[in-house]
């Protein structure tokens, strides 16, 4: 008789559960499709939208980079091109007016907003209407470039005074804009006739979304004791470093579109039109300045901005070190700006200002070619520094200092007190800037741009600052680029710690490292390293002494001036030493210092130090 293996209800157990193993197979089989399915559609439609924005929403976008900078890694060249195109429609201010009891408009409340797709009349009474009669409030298009009407300007707040006399405008100094929400201040002002008339303002605000501001322009009438104005909407161009903090430098751009519109004497920038000027800037034009119309000449004139001074800075030895070292290379002219600096540094500086330290070079028969002169221009921005706005606002004072030198110096170079560009070959950098031009073909040269190089300050001292018996030996042991000669062997790549030199007229707007903008057809040379290079000097970048184990070479290209430099100094630290209270220079040192190395123990005696016993 046959009988089963196993009993029916163990059969069917054994089914249920092979029948359980093919459904979760089949479920993490269907899971992983899914999973792959979902991410291409996610991953298309990404490709799709970006597509779809490249395509038709490319003119938002650009408006929108203009208050929305990233920083100087993420560059946005889309709108580079804004300054000299105006021609985006039309800005629109809702204003409401009303008729005074003579017959004349006047302005209420203006509110400031975008448009350039809606038209609307501006609201205009005719002829013969009834007086008294109130116009209904409307919305007035004012074209980019295109002055308020005449009948609203004269209605307008007059020229500021101070006591019975019309306020004086001022040139190079933080002035405040009031009627804005957020902080918002004006330094200075340029009439730019490149490509398209334009007034240029300096100033700072917030980075994203800045408030729209009116530009007036003031004109003397021709007695010279009142001012008469004009009004246009102004643009807002943030600076594009601005490492996303909440407020960065920026240009206010005042077009001069309008016919027969001359170059005003002076701007206001307003951010409402009813409210009275709070700032009045000297326009800088360069086509009327006495001291800019002069013959142009082959000959290099070298310039530098630096950005400005704080945390008291009073390091009167680097200062002399930079001034000098920088006049022998070719620079006739230094622009600073003054946020907090020490009593000795004012004091040379006032020294150089007023031309005591050239006569002094003439009476010891220091070869001196030019005199240098220095401008030193107050800086009292109110904004808290990193937290608010970017080192004390720099790139304000770096793009004042480019146009501030338009038309005065052939070149510029942008750089900091503790950087040298030092030629490898020549003994000036004008003489390298005139070798470049005839070696490349440099016309479209609109910048040359100088790789870094690290002298790290932990690095060892240079043998020649233990030679006491050398001329003017503690003051040799004393000058960076005299002590430092031991640099990190790989330089930095262009646009990474980089600094250059430019010629002010082609550059729209200037970085820390690299220019941002040129005008049209100029672009960045950069020098190779072997005919010149950036020397800074400084300790390591990320605190420590780490920087040292780094690969390294001994650079001595700055010990040519090593004569001249020492002769220089040592007469005007004699010659200041106890008018400005400089400290004596303290002697150089008889030996190098002993250099840390791992010493090898025994029995916990280090073996160098038996040895030093012996000797004794």
């Amino acid at each position: 008789m046959y009988v089963s293996a196993s009993p029916p209800g163990r059969k069917k157990r054994t089914k249920r559960t092979t029948w359980g193993s093919r459904d979760r197979a089949g479920m993490s089989f269907l899971i992983v499709v899914a999973f792959f399915a979902i991410f291409g559609i996610i991953i298309l439609t990404e490709v799709f939208m970006i597509d779809d924005r490249s395509r038709t929403g490319g003119s938002i976008l650009r408006h929108v980079s203009l208050s929305n900078r990233l920083g100087e890694s993420i560059p946005d060249y889309d709108d580079t091109k804004l300054d000299y195109n105006f021609d985006e429609g039309s800005l629109f201010v809702r204003e409401k007016f009303s008729r005074d009891r003579s017959g004349g408009f006047r302005l209420n409340d203006p509110i400031l907003f975008d448009s350039a797709n809606i038209q609307v009349p501006i609201p205009v009474a005719p002829d013969g209407e009834t007086r008294g009669h109130n116009a209904a409030a409307g919305i007035h298009a004012i074209p980019w470039g295109q002055l308020l009407d005449p009948k609203i300007e004269k209605t307008l707040p007059t020229y500021p005074h101070v006591g019975n006399a019309s306020r004086t405008p001022t040139d190079g100094s933080w002035q405040v804009v009031n009627g804005t929400r957020f902080k918002f201040f004006v330094f200075s002002a340029f009439y730019d006739r490149r490509d398209a008339r334009m007034i240029r303002v300096v100033g700072a605000t917030k980075t994203r979304g800045p408030e729209r501001v009116w530009c007036r322009f003031w004109y003397p009438t021709a007695n010279g004791t009142h001012y008469y104005s004009a009004s246009v909407m102004a643009r807002v161009k943030v600076i594009r470093e601005n490492w996303n903090l909440k407020y960065s430098a920026c240009f206010i751009i005042c077009p001069l579109r309008a016919a027969k519109l001359n170059v005003p004497q002076a701007v206001s920038i307003v951010a409402r039109l009813r409210l009275p000027p709070s700032n009045v800037l000297l326009l800088r034009n360069t086509d009327r300045d006495v001291d800019v119309n002069r013959t142009v000449t082959n000959s290099t004139e070298l310039g530098v901005c630096v950005k400005p001074l704080h945390f008291n800075y009073d390091k009167a030895l680097y200062l002399l070190e930079f001034l000098e070292l920088n006049s022998i290379l070719g620079v006739s002219h230094f622009t600073f700006y003054n946020h907090t600096i020490g009593p000795r540094v004012a004091c040379i500086l006032k020294h150089y200002m007023n031309g005591d330290i050239h006569r002094l070079h003439l009476r010891n028969n220091q070869s001196v070619e030019k005199q240098v002169t220095i401008s030193l221009l107050p800086w009292n921005l109110r904004m808290q520094s990193q937290k608010e706005i970017r080192t004390e606002g720099l790139f304000a004072a770096l793009n004042d200092c480019l146009y501030r030198s338009m038309y005065r110096h052939t070149h510029v170079a942008l750089i900091d007190l503790d950087e040298y560009i030092i030629p490898r070959h020549n003994y000036t950098l004008t003489e390298l800037l005139h070798w470049l031009s005839k070696r490349i073909n440099s016309r479209n040269t609109g910048a040359y741009s100088f790789q870094n190089a690290f002298f790290y300050l932990q690095f060892a001292d240079d043998g020649i600052v233990y030679d006491a018996d050398a001329p003017n030996a503690d003051l040799r042991a004393n000058l960076l680029t005299q002590r430092k000669t031991r640099r990190r062997s790989k330089l930095h790549p262009q646009k990474q710690r980089s600094k250059y030199i430019c010629r002010p007229e082609v550059v729209i707007e200037a970085g820390n490292h690299f220019v941002w903008e040129f005008i049209p057809g100029r672009g960045t040379l950069n020098v190779p390293a072997d005919s010149a290079i950036l020397q800074h000097y400084r300790v390591c970048e990320f605190g420590g002494n780490d920087c040292i184990k780094t690969p390294s070479i001994t650079d001595r290209t700055a010990h040519k001036y090593s004569a001249a430099l020492v002769d220089r100094i040592s007469s005007i630290y004699t010659h200041l030493k106890d008018t400005c209270h400089l400290p004596n220079l303290p002697a150089p040192p008889t030996r190098p210092p002993p250099t840390k190395k791992h010493v090898l123990t025994v029995n916990n005696i280090p073996q160098n130090a038996t040895k030093r016993r012996k000797v004794r």
